[in-house]
C-alpha cells in the first residue's frame, strides 16, 4: 500500500505497523521513525493538544504521550494523564470545550449527492423490528441484495430515515440504485472517513454507504487489528444515531466482514430460496448466529426467515415453505413470489417500487415492510383479513 507521509509529504510503501496510525478520527502515515517522532511531539502542528484540558503544549516528556487501546493521546500534566486513564477505565469526565454545532437538516437532493446533515439528525420513529438489520445467508442466489434494497427503500417510503450499508465487495447495491459514490466502506474502515462523509443520498430518506472491489483489501486490514470482529460497528456507530433503521447487505460467504456485519446488527433476516440446497444452507446460518452469540458475545438473533423465488405451482416451493414453517414457526415471513421484474429493475437502477409498483413482487415486499414497521399487528391483521 503506497501512501503520502503526513509529515514530509513523501510517497512511500507502508511496511511497518508504526507507519500507519489512527489519529483524530482518521489515519496518519509516516515514512520513517523521524517523521513519526515529530508528529508525536507535535512539531508538525506547533505543539500538541491535551486530550483532557484541550490546551496546546510542546511534548517533551515520555509521560506527555498516553496510548489507550491503540489510540494516541496527549497529557500536558500528571493530573490530565490520570484523567485520560480514568476515562479509559469507564469513568465519565468532561474533557472541556464547546460541543460541535448541530448541522441543520437539508431538503432532499438528487441521487448520488453527499448529505452529511441527515446522519446528524435525531431519530424520529421506531419500528417493531430491530433497528439494525443484517440481510444474511451464506448461500448465494437467494435474493439478499434485492431484499436489502427493497426493504431499505420500502422503509424510506414509509417515512423512516434509513442507512443502507453494502458489505459485499461486488458492489451490487450501488448498481441496483444507480449510484456512483466517491467514497466507500473501504474509506470508512481503513482510512477513518466518518460515515456521514461517505454516505450519499440515493432516495428521499435513504442514504447509502457503498462498496466495491477495494473492500477485499479492507478485510486484510481487519485481519491484522485487535477486536477485528467489532471494527465495522465502531466505525459506523457515530452514523447510526442519525437513522431510524440501518440495513446491512452481507456477502454470501463465511468471511471476517460478515462477522463484523453480524456484530454491528441487532437482528438478522435470512432470505432463503425455495429449493432444497437453500434449505440445507440455513443450517450454517444458524450455526454462525450461535457462534456470534457464544464466541463474540454479541446478542444477535434471527428476526425473520424470508422465502424467496416462491412459485405456488411448484411442489418443491410448497414443500420448502412447509419445512421452514415447521422449523422456524412464526419467524417465517410471507414469501416473495418469483418475478421477472425483480431481475429487470437493477438494470434500470431502480427499486421494484419504482420499476414495477403494481407487480406481485412489489406487493410482497410492501407486506414485509409493513411487518417490520408494525410487527405483530400487521401479522394479526393479515390473519383475520382486515
Amino acid at each position: 500500500m503506497t501512501e503520502t507521509c503526513s509529515v514530509c509529504a513523501e510517497r512511500f510503501d507502508v511496511q511497518f505497523r508504526y507507519q500507519m496510525e489512527e489519529r483524530d478520527g482518521g489515519f496518519a502515515f509516516y515514512c520513517s521513525q523521524a517523521c513519526h517522532g515529530k508528529a508525536v511531539r507535535g512539531e508538525t502542528t506547533g505543539g500538541a493538544t491535551c486530550s483532557a484540558c484541550r490546551t496546546r503544549f510542546r511534548v517533551e516528556l515520555v509521560s506527555h504521550v498516553v496510548r489507550v487501546r491503540g489510540e494516541l493521546h496527549h497529557a500536558c500534566s500528571e493530573d490530565c494523564r490520570r484523567q485520560i486513564l480514568a476515562e479509559a477505565g469507564g469513568a465519565r469526565i468532561s474533557l472541556g470545550g464547546a460541543p460541535p454545532p448541530a448541522i441543520p437538516v437539508e431538503a432532499p437532493v438528487a441521487a448520488g449527492v453527499r448529505v452529511p446533515s441527515l446522519a446528524a439528525a435525531a431519530p424520529r420513529k421506531r419500528i417493531a423490528a430491530p433497528s439494525r438489520l443484517a440481510i444474511f445467508n451464506h448461500k448465494g442466489g437467494t435474493g439478499k441484495t434485492t431484499t436489502s434494497v427493497s426493504i431499505a427503500a420500502g422503509l424510506a417510503d414509509r417515512g423512516l430515515r434509513v442507512l443502507l450499508v453494502d458489505t459485499d465487495s461486488q458492489g451490487n447495491v450501488s448498481v441496483s440504485l444507480g449510484a456512483k459514490p466517491d467514497k466507500t466502506l473501504y474509506h470508512v474502515l481503513v482510512m477513518g472517513v466518518r460515515p456521514h462523509d461517505a454516505a450519499i443520498r440515493v432516495r428521499p430518506n435513504l442514504d447509502l454507504v457503498a462498496s466495491n472491489e477495494t473492500l477485499a483489501a479492507a478485510e486484510l486490514y481487519l485481519a491484522g487489528r485487535q477486536n477485528r470482529d467489532r471494527i465495522l460497528r465502531e466505525r459506523l456507530a457515530p452514523g447510526f444515531e442519525g437513522y431510524d433503521v440501518v440495513v446491512l447487505d452481507c456477502s454470501p460467504s463465511l468471511s471476517l466482514m460478515n462477522q463484523n456485519a453480524l456484530v454491528a446488527a441487532d437482528g438478522i433476516i435470512v432470505p432463503v430460496a425455495c429449493d432444497f440446497l437453500s434449505l440445507v444452507g440455513v443450517r450454517q446460518v444458524i450455526k454462525t448466529v450461535k457462534n456470534v452469540n457464544a464466541l463474540l458475545h454479541h446478542p444477535v438473533e434471527i428476526y425473520g426467515v424470508l422465502p424467496t423465488f416462491f412459485d405456488a405451482r411448484a411442489r418443491i416451493c410448497r414443500d420448502s415453505l412447509d419445512a421452514l414453517k415447521e422449523h422456524f414457526g412464526d419467524r417465517v415471513m410471507p414469501p416473495i413470489r418469483t418475478a421477472t421484474r425483480l431481475k429487470e429493475a437493477p438494470a434500470q437502477g431502480q427499486t421494484i417500487f419504482e420499476f414495477a409498483p403494481d407487480s406481485n413482487a412489489a406487493e410482497d415486499y410492501r407486506r414485509i415492510v409493513d411487518l417490520l414497521v408494525d410487527g405483530a399487528e400487521a401479522r394479526l391483521a393479515r390473519a383475520v383479513g382486515t
